[in-house]
């Protein structure tokens, strides 16, 4: 099994970004295009290698075929994702050359354990890259946040230029994703280092939902006790 590796959502692949209030949500009339995309993302690169892993090993086949093929399930929703937006950018040529350097060290090494380590370094690299955009002009759950809410773009901008706990806030969610992805690449380390090999892809796919809960439960709650859910949607 490999992480999310959507162009458009793989570091975010790893948890989503942190949700704002429902009634920004478009109308029941039309799905936002990022529901689509994130809930593809959970079929194709979470619960489908998961699922397909388990079938090949009922059927027969050994762990590295097993987890090769379900993990060729990302592989494929990245190049899909290219083809139909017709561009793969550096984040989908980094995705399909890890998956095929994983999959060429565990075919030489003949150790499954190199397949399943890999997931650590995407979440890793999504724990580092979060907390690089600490040191850019909006971090990236302040972003995130502007493109959920595009009616309040105006008023989003407003508050981080002139309200200085606003941006406070937003840096403290960055940290808090980026170290929650941090923890969650360790645990998935130990888990692909230490436990049965075939325990480990169910384990895994647990895993992102537990870290995506538990860092959108701590966010929402930070966001209300701070206030900011009122500075948003103000009138």
């Amino acid at each position: 099994m490999a992480p999310p590796t959507s162009p458009g959502s793989a570091f975010d692949s790893s948890p989503p970004p942190p949700a704002g209030n429902a009634d920004e949500v478009p109308s029941s009339s039309r799905v936002p295009a990022g529901a689509w995309g994130f809930l593809a993302t959970v079929v194709c690169d979470i619960v489908l290698p998961a699922g397909l892993y388990y079938v090949l090993r009922d059927l027969g086949a050994d762990e590295i075929t097993s987890l090769l093929v379900s993990g060729s399930a990302p592989a494929l929703h990245t190049v899909y994702s290219a083809l139909r937006h017709r561009k793969l950018d550096a984040l989908g040529v980094f995705t399909i050359t890890l998956l095929a350097v994983s999959a060429l060290a565990s075919v030489v090494t003949a150790s499954p354990r190199i397949v399943l380590a890999r997931n650590s370094l995407f979440t890793a690299l999504a724990g580092v890259w979060l907390l690089v955009t600490l040191f850019t002009a909006r971090p990236f759950t302040y972003q995130a946040l502007k493109a959920l809410l595009p009616g309040r773009s105006e008023r989003l901008e407003s508050l981080w230029e002139q309200d200085v706990a606003f941006r406070r806030v937003w840096r403290a969610v960055t940290v808090l994703w980026g170290l929650g992805l941090l923890a969650d690449a360790l645990l998935r380390l130990i888990m692909a280092y230490t436990l049965p090999v075939d325990s480990v892809p169910a384990l895994d796919a647990a895993l992102y939902a537990a870290t995506w809960v538990v860092l959108q439960i701590v966010t929402q709650i930070s966001l209300y006790r701070s206030g900011t859910f009122g500075k948003i949607f103000s009138r």
